[in-house]
């Protein structure tokens, strides 16, 4: 078990740092002119404690008058000014170098996992919370600069740094260097081991916990409406309550090992200075090293105190930031889930002809398939509307048209092409769909009712809003089709947002239309108007009908009764009522009855005239006149 963490570790490390890497070689020459100046500047510090000592030499050799301690006193103090100021300067252009660097990685990233999220399936989405996607995505960007300031202007000079100084102290003392270079090596060794198997694993399940947090946040202030319907405030609060209480107690305990592991650190460190300043006095009692070489151990000794001790915080950052990113990375490893094939063009439709061909399908693991070797074909601008208990196949049917399901077995094309052959952004461009429940932007209602046509003109769009009869609350409003309509369009209501997206339907233009119960949310005038518009909008369009409420696909030409994934019944509302224990007549039969029902309560408004000559033409009905 305890392997299989490690491992597990090991692979997130191996998986975020290859991810880097990998951005880091769209960019090469920057990475080398960092890496230069990063060497030059760790040069120049490991430099300076020796010419520190040269100048407590000259100083000690003889007086100021002494033109030989004299020359070698300011020869030294040039010297460590320079190094001084070439540092500096050759830090400045790491740091220039470096924002450039972060902030194009960070500018891919965010739009590469952008680019994904949009492109995964909808079973993804479907089980996502929205505001854990974004966090991901936020945590991993940010996670990015920290690491790459942690590899390329810490880690890196700092490890340059302890060599270098193990080298030039060994070259001169070596048994100087032999106490520098094994401390270093075992405090790095207990630093990375305490990191990477002490900290690591509480920080992974800190994010995860941190991600819940942001999904449940996002999901109750999404559906607030539905919460204060429901007086549920004090509910959702205790809900979150306890997310928040297992975020607290995971974070906690990240926080405190990593305050163990900073502690195990800072006893290391005062174990090396013990051991070298232990060895500077062996050497300064044999004779074997002047004033000047002690004091250039000594200051050779604090400037590695810092290095050894920013060792240890950025290996911390180094873990942190693996951690944040891990979520991201595997966004990146995920597969889309429905992908264009290779070479996959567009798709040109003319006629609109759409044909199911043999079609199997099932939905995930499920062993039994909905559709089973399912043929059917829609002639080209003919009006079909799907009719069907919840769970008969109806809106898979509309999905799959979308290709936003992939087939088992079999293949659907469109004027004989088949679309899992051509590119899915064209295919969708060309087909309009106003959903049961429309979702708008947050955006103005020029702007979404565009959103099919970005190039439309304000004409075009006013005209689309009066053929779905929204031109009258839009200009009714202050701000007209300037208005944003809210989060998911929440300012307006759902018969408004429904012709918004039925507006949206028309500007589109597309060849081939699918309503999916687009006026069940209009009041019964509006329903009406949007009725006689669907019927111009119809006019030589290829179009589906997921019919819930029958009365809406009575004047089309054909009726596809499904159950359990397959055709039961088939024809036009006229000729199917007049089956015997037909199942559409039975649905047609219950919905009048319910209507009729709904009108006789005794605390309905009293009859019109208009109504009991309605009630008469469906109660006709329902003996297949």
């Amino acid at each position: 078990m305890n392997r299989k963490k490690l491992d597990f570790r090991g692979q997130a490390f191996k998986d975020v740092l290859g991810f880097t890497f990998l951005h880091w070689a769209r960019q090469p020459w920057r990475i080398v002119a960092i890496t230069v100046l990063v060497l030059l500047s760790a040069v120049a510090d490991v430099l300076t404690p020796m010419f520190a000592g040269h100048l407590v030499d000259a100083i000690a050799s003889g007086s100021a008058g002494n033109a030989v301690a004299w020359h070698a006193a300011l020869t030294a103090f040039g010297l460590l000014s320079a190094l001084g100021l070439g540092a500096t300067l050759l830090r400045q252009g790491v740091f220039f170098h470096i924002i450039k660097l972060t902030l194009k990685m960070m500018s891919e990233v965010a739009a590469n996992a952008f680019h994904r999220v949009q492109r995964f399936s909808t079973d993804w989405h479907a089980n996502s919370f929205a505001g854990s996607t974004v966090r991901k995505i936020t945590r991993g960007m940010w996670a990015l600069d920290l690491l790459n300031d942690t590899l390329l202007i810490a880690l890196f000079p700092s490890l340059v740094m302890l060599v270098g100084a193990t080298a030039l102290l060994g070259w001169r003392w070596p048994m100087m260097g032999a106490v520098v270079g094994i401390g270093s090596v075992l405090y790095i060794a207990v630093t990375v081991a305490l990191s990477l198997g002490f900290v690591a694993p509480a920080a992974r399940l800190a994010n995860a916990w941190d991600t819940r947090m942001g999904g449940a946040l996002a999901d109750a202030v999404s559906c607030n409406g539905v919460v204060k319907a429901f007086g549920a405030e004090e509910r959702e609060e205790a809900l979150l309550a306890g997310v928040i209480g297992k975020w607290r107690h995971r974070t906690r305990r990240t926080w405190m090992r990593g305050t163990i592991n900073g502690g195990v650190q800072g006893g290391m460190l005062v174990a090396i200075q013990a051991a070298i300043l232990g060895a500077a006095l062996l050497l300064w009692m044999r004779g074997e090293a002047s004033v000047g070489d002690i004091t250039f151990a000594l200051t050779m000794f604090f400037m590695l105190q810092g290095y050894l001790r920013e060792v240890g915080m950025h290996i911390r950052n180094l873990q942190r930031s693996v951690n944040d990113m891990e979520e991201l990375v595997s966004l990146e490893r995920q597969p889309l889930g429905i992908e264009d094939q290779p070479g996959a063009g567009p798709i040109v439709i003319g006629k609109g002809e759409i044909r199911f061909e043999h079609v199997t399908f099932h939905y995930g693991a499920n062993a039994t398939p909905l559709y089973d070797n399912f043929s059917v074909r829609i002639a080209p601008g003919e009006r079909v509307g799907l009719v069907g208990h919840s769970g008969s196949g109806k809106t898979t049917f509309i999905k799959l048209i979308q290709r936003l399901y992939d087939l088992s077995e079999g293949r659907i094309t469109i004027d004989g092409q088949d679309i899992a052959h051509v590119r899915q952004a064209s295919l969708r461009s060309q087909i309009a769909i106003v959903q049961q429940e429309p979702v708008l932007f947050h955006r103005s209602l020029a702007e979404n009712i565009a959103y099919a046509r970005p190039g439309a003109s304000r004409a075009e769009i006013e005209r689309a809003a009066r053929l779905a009869s929204a031109h009258d609350f839009i200009a009714a409003l202050p701000n007209g089709y300037d208005t944003l309509v809210g989060e998911r369009g929440v300012k307006l209501s759902g018969g408004e947002r429904q012709r918004v997206a039925i507006a949206r339907a028309f500007l589109a233009n597309a060849p081939i239309l699918i309503l999916d119960e687009a006026t069940s949310s209009l009041d019964s005038e509006s329903e009406v108007l949007i009725q006689q518009a669907m019927e111009r909008l119809m006019m030589g369009r290829t179009t589906l009908v997921v019919a819930h409420r029958l009365s809406t696909v009575r004047a089309l030409d054909r009726l596809l009764v499904l159950d359990k994934g397959k055709v039961i019944e088939e024809g036009s509302h006229d000729a199917l009522i007049k089956l015997e224990n037909g199942l559409y007549r039975r649905l047609f039969e219950r919905q009048a009855l319910e209507l009729i029902k709904g009108l006789s309560e005794p605390d309905t408004l009293p009859e019109t005239a208009a109504a009991k000559a309605n009630r008469t033409d469906d109660s006709s009905l329902l003996v297949g006149k």
